[in-house]
């Protein structure tokens, strides 16, 4: 294959930061794509000027070159558009966190995957940050095996997107499952366990709450914890704060065995970063061995080309990589339909949580 050309459905922001990452790599294109917003759709036209502008999923799947199929649409409208491509025209497909936001939608889940024909891959791009990959491939090493993971992000509140679908659970699925499914998914592949209880504290604290959209107020959270139980006796806690972009670290990971720790920082998107405070922070990786005592850390730098493309320490061009390997029947989608479904059940579970204040099974969903 000479060409991966990609048709997309959603050409918002992270849409385009998938665009200019998809431009990065050799033999890669946008093909077409569906926004049907037109501002959006004229920067999407920006970033790949030589893709075909369609107006509607239909018009889409009826373009002859395509190789694959990415949505990145809003999340409410994931399973629809995926339903759509089942129907029309099953390509391998790259599908955006998360994979769904309503319960309801697990059964339609498990008829899609026991017949698409085709690979279907979940973009929980926080894998491919390159402090994160390596936290991951050292952490039974520098733990002995991780008891113990914490996940901490202090982070800017929600942006604003098209129609301002992110302010309201019932399009989101709520903040622990639309920003907090990469988190949740971190943890499973971290323990190499399935989750068996879910116990969360969560609020609307300090965001939004002075926004009005046609007499309705933002009902999402934006600070709280979720506590993981696995079914391999292992614990993991998320610590979520959307009202702390002051902070020097974005993401912060823990994990502790039996014989040391091991931890990453991973700076938030550059462009965030205020000028007068010099160069934006580097991800870091810290291991600190129970004996000897001393914590070694070790700066992970990311090419600067791959930070001015996204939002996301590089992560995006890699999962693209990865992608675009598999279209050419390069191996076998690393991050699965059940792997991005667990992940939304974790979410579904910590919202119940937080809502009622009782342990939830996220294995309801799952």
């Amino acid at each position: 294959m000479d060409q991966v050309r990609y048709g997309i459905i959603g050409c918002g922001m992270m849409g385009q930061e998938h665009m200019r990452n998809i431009a990065l790599l050799p033999k890669a294109s946008v093909a077409a794509f569906y926004e049907p917003d037109a501002g959006m759709a004229a920067k999407a036209s920006a970033i790949a000027p030589e893709a075909q502008v369609v107006g509607s999923v239909q018009e889409l799947l009826a373009v002859e070159d395509l190789d694959c199929l990415l949505i990145v649409s809003p999340n409410f409208c994931h399973v629809a558009q995926m339903e759509e491509i089942a129907a029309t025209r099953p390509l391998p497909l790259l599908v955006e966190k998360p994979l769904f936001t309503d319960p309801d939608d697990a059964a339609k889940l498990a008829a899609y995957r026991d017949s698409y024909p085709a690979p279907i891959w979940v973009a929980m791009e926080y894998r491919y940050m390159p402090v994160i990959a390596e936290f991951l491939e050292k952490a039974a090493e520098a733990t002995g095996g991780i008891r113990q993971l914490s996940v901490r992000e202090h982070r800017f509140p929600f942006l604003e997107k098209v129609g301002d679908w992110n302010r309201f659970n019932r399009y989101t699925g709520g903040t622990f499952v639309e920003k907090c499914c990469h988190f949740f998914d971190l943890m499973r592949l971290a323990m190499g366990a399935e989750p068996v209880r879910v116990m969360a504290s969560a609020s609307q604290a300090v965001n939004h709450l002075d926004e009005d959209y046609g007499g309705e107020v933002p009902d999402i959270i934006d600070s709280g914890y979720a506590l993981v139980e696995f079914d391999n006796g292992t614990r993991a806690m998320l610590e979520l704060c959307m009202f702390a972009e002051g902070s020097a670290y974005q993401e912060e990971l823990s994990a502790v065995g039996p014989i040391g720790k091991i931890e990453a920082f991973v700076p938030g998107p550059g462009r965030f970063w205020p000028a007068h405070l010099g160069p934006a922070p580097i991800a870091k990786l810290v291991t600190s061995p129970r004996q000897p005592q001393g914590p070694v850390a070790h700066d992970i730098p990311v090419d600067p080309t791959l930070l001015e493309a996204g939002d996301h320490n590089g992560s995006t061009f890699y999962q693209h990589q990865r992608f675009a390997a598999l279209v050419r029947g390069e191996g076998a989608p690393e991050v699965t339909l059940r792997d991005g479904w667990a992940a939304v059940a974790m979410g579904i579970a910590a919202q119940e949580s937080a809502r009622t204040g009782q342990a939830v099974d996220p294995r309801r969903w799952m």
